[in-house]
């Protein structure tokens, strides 16, 4: 139970992207399932994050014998490229989703099967 507590940021991120899974699996509202892929985007940017984290890591502008948890500049510069990535998808799922409900009346995807 202590190790649960002691790593409530991944289990967090995991129920995180999880309910962004079912979103996408099971919802038919092209909208919601969007919702539910930027869901899962960011419990992976909270992951990453979280990884980033180093608690007994010797930071050199701290001095020495102090070891406070600090944060990788690494993960911080991959997660901003990330968001920017999925900005750009967002922006272009959300247009392709106005296109298919000008061309088709609907944006429900159980109605989309049936159209010709």
């Amino acid at each position: 139970m202590r190790a649960l507590w002691t790593n409530i940021d991944y289990v967090a991120s995991v129920i995180l992207f999880l309910i962004g899974l079912y979103a996408i699996m099971v919802k038919g509202n092209l909208i919601k399932k969007l919702m539910g892929l930027n869901i899962m985007e960011t419990a992976v940017f909270a992951f990453v994050m979280s990884a980033g984290i180093v608690t007994d890591g010797d930071a050199p502008i701290m001095g020495a014998g102090a070891k406070p948890p600090f944060a990788n500049p690494l993960p911080q510069g991959l997660i901003l490229t990330g968001i920017v990535v999925a900005l750009s998808t967002s922006a272009l799922a959300l247009s392709l989703i106005i296109r298919i409900y000008r061309q088709y009346g609907t944006i429900e995807s159980d109605d989309l099967w049936g159209v010709e």
